[in-house]
C-alpha cells in the first residue's frame, strides 16, 4: 500500500470516530507513519504520539481479545453480574495486572474489581 493511501485510509478512519481500525494501520506502520507525520490530520496526528509513547514505555497494546474481555467486564459491571465477573477474572487473571487497566474500565467495573481485589485501588 502506498504511503498516501495509507495516511489517507487513517485519516477517514479518525474522521468517522473509527478509532480502533485506525490504530490497528498505525501500530502496523508505525515507523512510515512517523516520517510522514506531517500529512496527518490533527486528530490522527495526537493519536499516533499516543501510541509511540506507549511503545517507548514498553506497554503492549491490547488485542481485540483483551478489549473483548473488558468490554464483557465493563457489561457484567453495569448490570452487577458478579459471578459473570469472577468468571472472567479468574480465566483472563493476566489481563487484570496491567498497570493501564483502569483506564479501559467503567466505574462499576472499576470499584467492583477493585473490592474483590482483583485490581490495585487508585485511591491508596
Amino acid at each position: 500500500m502506498h504511503v498516501l493511501d495509507l495516511i489517507a485510509r487513517i485519516n477517514n478512519r479518525v474522521e468517522e470516530l473509527d478509532f480502533a481500525a485506525a490504530r490497528l494501520y498505525m501500530e502496523e506502520n508505525m515507523e512510515i507513519l512517523n516520517e510522514n507525520r506531517n500529512h496527518l490530520k490533527s486528530n490522527a496526528r495526537e493519536l499516533l504520539e499516543f501510541l509511540t509513547k506507549r511503545m517507548e514505555v514498553g506497554q503492549q497494546p491490547l488485542t481485540r481479545k483483551d478489549m473483548a474481555v473488558i468490554g464483557a467486564v465493563n457489561s457484567y459491571a453495569s448490570k452487577f453480574d458478579l459471578r459473570g465477573m469472577k468468571g472472567i477474572v479468574k480465566d483472563h487473571s493476566l489481563l487484570f495486572l496491567r498497570r493501564d487497566i483502569g483506564a479501559y474500565l467503567n466505574t462499576d467495573a472499576r470499584i467492583i474489581l477493585e473490592g474483590m481485589g482483583a485490581i490495585p485501588n487508585v485511591a491508596s
